[in-house]
């Protein structure tokens, strides 16, 4: 009888200690989910932060604008509308962009009159050779294989024919790099181009140090607008058309690339290290482009819009922004930073660390 008591009370203390670990292990599994949970929805929604403070930024630099600028220039500038399929891509295109600068339509040249062709030739060879090879001397053609080692003069010809064919590609390529890298003229406009997660500013040190914070725009506000959808800005990059511009590009967290293909313009922005690039624009117009380097979640969402105008609109939207100043006095006028603090809290700080690199 109290063996029998014995054992009950050990499988009912056994009972008790497997609910009690399977109550704890429960409990563990349930922590865990429950972190889990919250770095994976928590990452995401701090991802996607910086969007509100950052939609927030031009309204801020436009209310400061409209309020600093003479009432003689109200109403002198208006945003250029784009026009269908210029600067822009466009449905079934197969090839590259119409291109609007001397080095674009010097790029878009060489690949038309010498890449193509070259590229047309070699294989519309290979391939006939493939096949009078595959016809003359298969099995059935040629029961006796050929005892042929060598041949002296095939051997030259496709030695020599390779190394003509580098070098009428080499010359025009190195003299296009080389043009692509000419040093801006003195006198020419700068615009300091900052990358932001994921966001673009646009900064003047010529013309009062003013910045321009841009993001994109919601596909149905940019459709209303008359502009193409992931591609339109709340705030435009504007610069003079018909003459050469500065172009800096740095990057304020991660590395960024300023792209806009119709130029033929591309510009890495790199953290600490300021690039620069002359860009030249020859008529008016909007010109669109994206951030080509992965930076983050939201890099397909900073897109770029160039717009070139005359330089009597240029001047006359310079003296729209706060801060803004045009001729003699824009050297000696301090930066204006209205648009820093509209910007988030941590660009101004990485753009000013980044400034002793220059």
């Amino acid at each position: 009888m109290q063996r029998n008591k014995r054992a009950n009370r050990e499988k009912a203390e056994t009972l008790t200690m497997s609910l009690a670990d399977t109550a704890r292990a429960a409990g563990k599994a349930f922590r865990t989910f429950g972190v889990a949970f919250a770095l994976t929805f928590g990452a995401n929604a701090f991802a996607a932060a910086p969007a509100a403070p950052v939609a927030a930024a031009p309204v801020a630099v436009e209310s400061q604008a409209a309020a600093a600028a003479p009432a003689a220039d109200a109403g002198s500038y208006t945003p250029m509308a784009p026009t269908p399929g210029k600067g822009m891509p466009v449905d079934k295109g197969w090839t590259f962009q119409d291109q609007y600068s001397p080095i674009g339509e010097e790029g878009l040249w060489m690949h038309d009159a010498i890449l193509m062709p070259v590229i047309v030739a070699i294989s519309i060879l290979v391939l006939i050779l493939l096949v009078v090879v595959a016809v003359k001397f298969n099995k059935r053609a040629n029961p006796v294989a050929s005892k042929t080692s060598h041949n002296t003069l095939i051997e030259v010809v496709w030695t020599l024919v390779p190394v003509l064919i580098l070098v009428v590609i080499a010359v025009p390529s190195i003299r296009l790099l080389a043009h692509q890298y000419d040093p801006a003229p003195k006198g020419a406009v700068t615009v300091k181009v900052t990358g932001y997660q994921w966001y673009w500013g646009y900064t003047y040190p010529d013309n009062g140090g003013f910045e321009v914070i841009s993001n994109m725009l919601p596909e149905e506000e940019a459709h209303k607008r008359g502009e193409p959808g992931h591609l339109a800005v709340d705030n435009r990059m504007v610069v003079p058309a018909g003459e050469p511009i500065r172009i800096q590009t740095i990057g304020s967290d991660v590395i960024h690339a300023f792209a806009v293909p119709s130029l033929w313009f591309k510009l890495d922005a790199v953290p600490g290290r300021i690039n620069e690039k002359v860009l030249f624009i020859k008529e008016p117009g909007v010109y669109y482009g994206q951030c080509s380097e992965l930076c983050g979640a939201r890099h397909g969402y900073m897109p770029i819009a160039v717009e070139a105008l005359p330089r009597a609109k240029f001047e006359a939207w310079v003296k729209t922004q706060p801060g803004g100043t045009v001729g003699p006095v824009a050297e000696a006028a301090p930066a204006a930073a209205p648009a820093a603090a509209a910007a988030p809290a941590e660009a101004p700080a990485a753009d000013a660390s980044a400034a002793p690199a220059a």
